[in-house]
């Protein structure tokens, strides 16, 4: 399914291609026009190749942090890890020049300061509630932080700031793709292998110590893979909302809890969701676009409340 909606998206948008045309040529039997080319090579697929990876890493980023905290709305926001990133791209858009590598590379070392800050400050408790704490009061900081400096900030920096809340995948481009791509998978695989001391986590912490886990060390490795995942990410992408939240819930209501199913589905699920996510972006009001983070949160919100109601039931 997610190779098909792969090959759906990069033909599909304000510029069509044809997909006859298009497979003819990957097959090195017929010539495409160099517009259709360009467009499909240099701009279409880093963006949807970005969306898999982004997807990817936002969904079982979501799924490590929901057996961490044993709580479905759990994700990796919770510990601050976005709220820095938007720290991180706020000083640079506002206190410097700005440009994407800049806001990019604030973005990324705000997101790995707050959530290793929240890991520091919540290791004093012996349970995980204690990191919940830590990164609820981080997130309250890091919000009031954000409003003194975007006082400070003129019409350009705020119109700069909005888009980047709002998420876009627009940036994409074969040399961050080339970088992100062997990170992404590496971290991933990391995670992958962790599914055991996940289910154990779900026993419940006494448990997992029992069968003989570490629980500082788990919980230490565990925020580290999940900041170094989605870090990365969320500098290049800005916000993007529910994919980390809604896909491992609904996989988990699909397949059951044991990690060494949903962890990869969810990741499979997550680069589905943000792939289609970034076509009716594209497509919703052509030739402009949508944030993609604006397209995430009005489909996950409402779908998340029907989920929520439908358990109720």
């Amino acid at each position: 399914m997610l190779v098909v909606s792969v090959l759906f998206a990069s033909v599909n948008g304000a510029y069509h291609i044809d997909p006859t045309r298009l497979l003819m040529w990957l097959v090195g039997a017929e010539s495409m026009d160099e517009v259709s080319r360009n467009v499909w090579v240099n701009i279409r697929m880093p963006r949807i190749v970005l969306g898999v990876i982004a997807g990817a890493s936002l969904g079982i980023a979501g799924a490590v942090m929901q057996a961490l905290f044993r709580n479905p709305l759990a994700e990796p926001g919770l510990v601050g890890l976005s709220a820095g990133a938007s720290l991180g791209a706020v000083i640079a858009i506002v206190l410097t020049s700005g440009g994407l590598v800049l806001i990019a590379g604030a973005a990324f070392i705000g997101s790995l300061g707050a959530t290793y800050l929240a890991y520091f400050l919540g290791r004093r408790s012996h349970s995980v509630s204690g990191l919940l704490l830590a990164g609820i009061a981080i997130n309250t900081i890091v919000g009031s932080l954000m409003g003194l400096l975007i006082i400070n900030a003129n019409d350009a920096q705020l119109r700069d700031l909005t888009f980047w809340n709002m998420g876009s995948l627009a940036g994409a481009n074969w040399s961050m793709i080339n970088f992100l791509a062997p990170w992404t998978l590496l971290m991933v695989a990391l995670l992958l292998i962790r599914w055991k001391a996940l289910n154990a986590l779900l026993l419940g912490e006494r448990e997992a110590f029992h069968l003989g886990y570490s629980l500082s060390s788990l919980r230490w490795q565990l925020i580290t893979l999940v900041a170094l995942t989605v870090g990365p990410i969320v500098a290049v992408t800005g916000g993007i909302g529910f994919v980390g939240l809604v896909v491992p819930h609904l996989v988990r209501l699909w397949m059951g809890s044991d990690h060494r199913w949903v962890l990869p589905a969810s990741a499979l699920g997550g680069a589905l969701a943000l792939t289609l996510g970034d076509w009716l972006a594209r497509v919703l009001i052509a030739p402009s676009e949508l944030p993609i983070g604006l397209v995430t949160s009005l489909i996950g919100g409402p779908f998340f409340i029907w989920l929520l109601i439908r358990g109720k039931r």
